[in-house]
């Protein structure tokens, strides 16, 4: 697993010809690490950072709240038809994207929302479905007792969630928006369908067009130096939380 990443990081210092070397080489001689500075003029590289990071944080930071806020309904509060709506929600994971990718893209285009960022990121404000089944399971080692001594002192049910649910689940959001601000910042499929204005692109698709751009110059050095600075942050952000994230899941299979 550590492979692909090293050697990204070798290709990103080496010259064009030490590419083609046999055998490869793993450490550069010479190392060109003036790459790293051609590769922010080369593209809209900063532009795609800006936006992806729009996305990724908008979308993680409030979808996270209002799934916290749906799992926390579904678990410990009482509805009519609550099972069936969760099992409808469910029922969504099984639809795949491209059955629904024509319908959507027509609809966001009649309110002239293509060639913006917000059909990345309206959607996912309204929450993540494997994030409200992983915060539900979460909540279900939570005693209803202490729901109900907070409701008998008079507590409203935001005053519930943020004072007593919303600390017991701090662990299992935290991994959960760690795991999900990686998928959105690594998409690629939504931000092709929608975005054409180089400007407004996620910093994935700047990466595809480097590559398309400077493939065919063999000019894969530059294309590795961009690809290698796409992955920093969620490599730095999963190296720091991988405790977290495997402490989360391995809490969410247990039994209290």
């Amino acid at each position: 697993m550590i492979g692909p990443l090293l050697w990204t990081f070798s290709t990103s210092i080496k010259t064009q010809e030490a590419i083609f070397s046999l055998p490869p080489q793993w450490i550069p001689d010479p190392m060109v690490w003036e790459n790293y500075l051609r590769v922010w003029s080369a593209g809209p590289l900063l532009s795609g950072i800006r936006n992806s990071l729009i996305v990724a944080g908008t979308v993680t930071v409030v979808g996270s709240v209002t799934s916290s806020i749906a799992a926390f309904a579904f678990a410990k509060m009482r509805m009519p038809f609550k099972n069936a709506a969760f099992l409808m929600l469910l029922a969504g994971l099984m639809i795949p994207f491209p059955t629904i990718m024509i319908p959507q893209f027509m609809v966001f285009a009649e309110i002239g929302w293509v060639d913006t960022l917000l059909p990345l990121i309206v959607p996912g404000l309204f929450g993540n479905i494997i994030m409200i089944f992983f915060l539900k399971q979460y909540l279900e080692n939570v005693p209803d007792s202490i729901i109900e001594a907070a409701k008998l002192d008079g507590a409203s049910y935001l005053q519930i969630f943020f004072k007593l649910i919303f600390p017991a689940i701090r662990p299992a959001m935290a991994a959960q928006f760690i795991l999900w601000f990686m998928a959105v910042w690594n998409d690629y499929l939504a931000p092709i369908i929608y975005l054409n204005t180089p400007e407004k692109q996620t910093l994935q698709l700047v990466i595809a067009s480097f590559n398309a751009q400077y493939a065919s110059q063999t000019d894969y050095p530059l294309i590795m130096a961009a690809s290698f600075i796409a992955l920093l942050p969620v490599l730095i952000v999963f190296i720091i939380f991988q405790r977290q994230i495997i402490e989360s899941v391995a809490l969410t299979g247990g039994k209290g």
